[in-house]
C-alpha cells in the first residue's frame, strides 16, 4: 500500500470539502452528475481517440499501482545474481540451466537463457537491450494516458459550463433560476479542473516513477547476466550491482 498516495487524495479531498463547508455551502452544489457525466464521458471519449483501445486499458489496469505497488525486492535480486555467479564459476554457465524454470521474471528468464545458449556477451547485450527499450516505451504510454487526460478534462469542464449557461440563458423569464442555473453550470469546471490537477496527472507522475523503477530493476538484472558470463568475481559484481539500490537500502544491506 502506497500510504503517499492514499493520504494525499484524502487529504485533497477533505480539505475542498472542508473549505467549501466553511464557506456556508453544501455538499449537494457539488455534486451534479450531468456535469460528471459530460467531464467524464468527455475526457474518456477524447483519450480513446488518443490512443488505440488496448494502451488505454492497460493504462486502468495499472491504475492500482498508484495506491498498491508491492515493493521490488532489489536487495533479494542481487543476492539471486550473486548466487548464479558462484554457481557459474564453480559449475560453468551451462549449469544455469538447471535454475531456469524456478525464475518468475521473464526478462531475467530469458537474459539468462541466452547466457546458458553460449551467446556472445556484447550479443546479448544488444539484444537485451532491443528488448529492454521496446518493453520501455510500450510502459511510458500508460503515464501519458492519464497525461493526455489531465489536460483534456479542464477543457471539456469549460464546455459543460458553457452548455449550462446557455441552458440558463434559455430561461431568462424566470430570474429568480438565472443565479442557481450558473451555479450548477460551473460545477462541470470543476470537476474537469479537480480532476486533472487532483488524479490524473499525478497519478500519471507516480505511474511514471513505477515504471523507471521497472527500468532500473531491468538494467540490474542485464548487467548481472553479463557480468556472469564474463566471468566476473561474485564478490565484484555484489558490489556492483549494489550501485542500483537506493541509498536507504544500501545502508540497510551494509548494516546487515
Amino acid at each position: 500500500m502506497d500510504k503517499a498516495s492514499i493520504g494525499g487524495v484524502l487529504l485533497a479531498v477533505v480539505g475542498i470539502l472542508a473549505g467549501l463547508l466553511l464557506e456556508g455551502g453544501n455538499l449537494g452544489q457539488i455534486f451534479q452528475p450531468t456535469a460528471a457525466m459530460i467531464v467524464f464521458g468527455g475526457t474518456l471519449g477524447a483519450v480513446l481517440l488518443q490512443f488505440p483501445l488496448n494502451t488505454v486499458i492497460e493504462a486502468f489496469q495499472r491504475l492500482a499501482h498508484v495506491f498498491f505497488h508491492p515493493r521490488e525486492q532489489n536487495v533479494q535480486l542481487i543476492e539471486l545474481l550473486v548466487a548464479f555467479a558462484n554457481k557459474a564459476r564453480r559449475s560453468g554457465v551451462v549449469s544455469l540451466d538447471a535454475d531456469l524454470k524456478t525464475i518468475e521474471e521473464p526478462f531475467l528468464r530469458q537474459a539468462l537463457t541466452l547466457a546458458v545458449d553460449g551467446t556472445e556477451p556484447a550479443e546479448l547485450r544488444k539484444i537485451m537491450s532491443l528488448s529492454l527499450e521496446t518493453r520501455s516505451e510500450g510502459e511510458d504510454r500508460v503515464p501519458a494516458v492519464f497525461e493526455s487526460a489531465g489536460g483534456f478534462s479542464p477543457t471539456i469542464g469549460i464546455l459543460g459550463a458553457v452548455l449550462g449557461l446557455i441552458q440558463v440563458m434559455q430561461h431568462l423569464d424566470k430570474i429568480e433560476e438565472v443565479g442557481k442555473g450558473i451555479a450548477v453550470a460551473f460545477v462541470a469546471t470543476i470537476y474537469g479542473v479537480g480532476a486533472a490537477n487532483l488524479f490524473f496527472l499525478p497519478a500519471a507522475g507516480k505511474l511514471r516513477i513505477r515504471v523507471r523503477e521497472e527500468h532500473q530493476r531491468r538494467e540490474m538484472m542485464l548487467e548481472g547476466v553479463i557480468s556472469i558470463l564474463e566471468g566476473i568475481n561474485p564478490r565484484m559484481l555484489e558490489v556492483k550491482l549494489s550501485g542500483f539500490l537506493e541509498e536507504k537500502d544500501q545502508d540497510a544491506r551494509e548494516a546487515a
